[in-house]
């Protein structure tokens, strides 16, 4: 009898073993392991132009919320998650990109640098949303490069229950050299949450420029939901390390996105609640210590800060754009010869406002 349960056992324990090893390669293949640098794809079209020394170049730098407009309170937008809605109803995605579109088109900026599009998302229909996007744009910004930074063909969560795909995006009217995807640091929970969680990344790509050197633009979304994590200091870190080398390399660069971090000086004046996503003591210090930023801490601190609000929070609390989150930081190669958040008329269109910098090349 002892023998026959010792067998049993070890037999119970080998089929164990196998399914959790089985278990462990399905949850491996559906989900998303960069490596920690990678080149990505870069689309130029054949007569494209090449920047010239000494031009001004139009950036405008915009996380779109995946199209999704301003009529909700997602889900992960309450810090409990549980905001009411899951999806945006494609009426209201098929309005998003009509009022995305046209912004960049009255804007007209030589480069876009997007963050949360949607790429064979369930939420959003699967739509390759970068492609969409190129479709209701002048032919002429059909140069463009991408970088995932969350995938997988199936999310076990209730508000998810299918496949994700967000990426960042670089459109531009003029030639795109090497491009290339750094990998951050990311959130650490158990070991099955994290091969689901997002893989936050830079997305760093070159522009050859006619009778000077290249200029370096890197776009970025940095994490969010990071409590009782110190995830959003190692992603600073990182970027300082980044941007140091570059500046000992000489380059001319320009970095923008969502970090997803305020100002010093603006936790003080959140409300209480929204705090709550926030060190008091913020970890953008050291970038406005050591790099140009857009906006200067004079302006996020200033009687006018509300003029560089970039982020209107979903939700019934919130009624107007009430704090800082999104940056333009570049080099000392670089002049800035106009900077702006776009207030007008696009509160509407997403949680994020657009931001626009107006550079002069060396």
């Amino acid at each position: 009898m002892l023998k026959f349960l010792i067998k049993s056992f070890k037999w119970t324990a080998i089929r164990l073993f196998f399914l959790t090893a089985m278990l462990a390669l399905l949850i491996w293949s559906i989900t998303f392991h960069p490596p920690a640098l990678q080149a990505e794809v870069v689309v130029n079209q054949a007569a494209v132009a090449t920047l010239k020394s000494g031009q001004q170049v139009k950036i405008l730098s915009w996380n779109v919320q995946y199209m999704s407009g301003k009529n909700y309170e997602f889900w992960y937008d309450s810090i409990n998650g549980d905001g009411p809605d899951i999806r945006a109803k494609r009426t209201d995605i098929e309005q998003t990109f009509k009022h995305v579109a046209q912004l960049i088109i009255e804007q007209n900026p030589d480069v876009i640098l997007l963050q949360e599009l949607h790429d064979n998302a369930k939420r959003t229909d699967y739509e390759d949303q970068l492609q969409r996007l190129l479709a209701l744009l002048p032919a002429e910004y059909n140069n463009y490069s991408e970088a995932f930074y969350w995938q997988a063909s199936y999310v076990p969560l209730p508000q998810i229950m299918g496949s994700v795909g967000m990426k960042l995006g670089v459109i531009s009217k003029y030639k795109l050299g090497d491009a290339l995807r750094h990998q951050l640091p990311s959130i650490k929970a158990d070991i099955i949450t994290d091969q689901f969680n997002f893989r936050r990344a830079i997305q760093e790509i070159s522009l050859p420029v006619t009778g000077g050197s290249k200029l370096t633009l890197m776009n970025t979304h940095f994490d969010a939901f990071a409590q009782g994590t110190d995830t959003m200091q190692q992603q600073v870190d990182y970027l300082q390390r980044l941007l140091r080398g570059k500046n000992e390399n000489g380059e001319a660069w320009v970095i923008a996105g969502d970090f997803n971090l305020l100002p010093p000086g603006q936790y003080e004046n959140l409300a209480a609640k929204a705090r709550a996503s926030y060190q008091p003591e913020s970890e953008l210090a050291r970038m406005y210590n050591e790099f140009n930023v857009i906006p200067s801490l004079t302006q996020t601190n200033g009687p006018d800060a509300s003029l560089w609000f970039t982020h209107f929070p979903n939700g019934s609390d919130f009624t107007a754009p009430d704090r800082t989150i999104d940056y333009f930081v570049y080099s000392d190669h670089i002049q800035v010869a106009h900077s702006q958040v776009i207030q007008q008329n696009t509160w509407h269109i997403s949680d994020h406002l657009p931001m626009i910098a107006t550079i002069t090349l060396p």
